[in-house]
């Protein structure tokens, strides 16, 4: 089987949440074929809701799609470390495969901080893939928060 990487989707949603305002993390979720289920960027903002974030939003998504709780076999690609509140849901979902861009040292929750798939409360530890397009990713979040900090 020949890796197909669909970080660029993710690029691309955080890309759109960058222009509406909100922190550029993008998310998409493919079924075990690689078919694209969901994809989203991070809306907490605009929906005022704190969890919003670009994974939540993805599984719910594609939970609705399918018709079931379960991401069984699905993956995941999100341009940044997820929080603990993502990895905990990215669990509850049983999601096969995390793929992940730039490391989140401050509020990361797989690498860092909380690391819920290290814990033996965890109902389910996906396969991680860290590093994937780290550098974009990271570069988007860097810009962004820059120009925050110069507006």
């Amino acid at each position: 089987m020949v890796f197909t990487s669909h970080m660029s989707l993710a690029l691309a949603e955080a890309r759109a949440a960058a222009a509406r305002g909100e922190v550029p993390v993008g998310a998409v979720l493919l079924d075990a074929t690689g078919a694209v289920l969901a994809s989203a960027g991070n809306r907490t903002r605009e929906l005022h809701d704190p969890t919003a974030h670009a994974e939540l939003l993805v599984i719910r998504d594609a939970c609705a799609a399918l018709g079931t709780e379960r991401l069984t076999g699905c993956a995941l690609y999100v341009t940044l470390e997820p929080c603990a509140m993502c990895a905990a849901a990215i669990a509850a979902a049983r999601i096969a495969r995390l793929y992940y861009g730039a490391a989140d040292p401050k509020s990361g929750g797989v690498a860092h901080g909380a690391r819920v798939f290290a814990h033996p409360q965890a109902h389910h530890v996906p396969e991680i893939y860290d590093g994937i397009d780290a550098a974009r990713a990271g570069a988007l979040l860097t810009s962004f928060f820059r120009d925050r900090r110069e507006a």
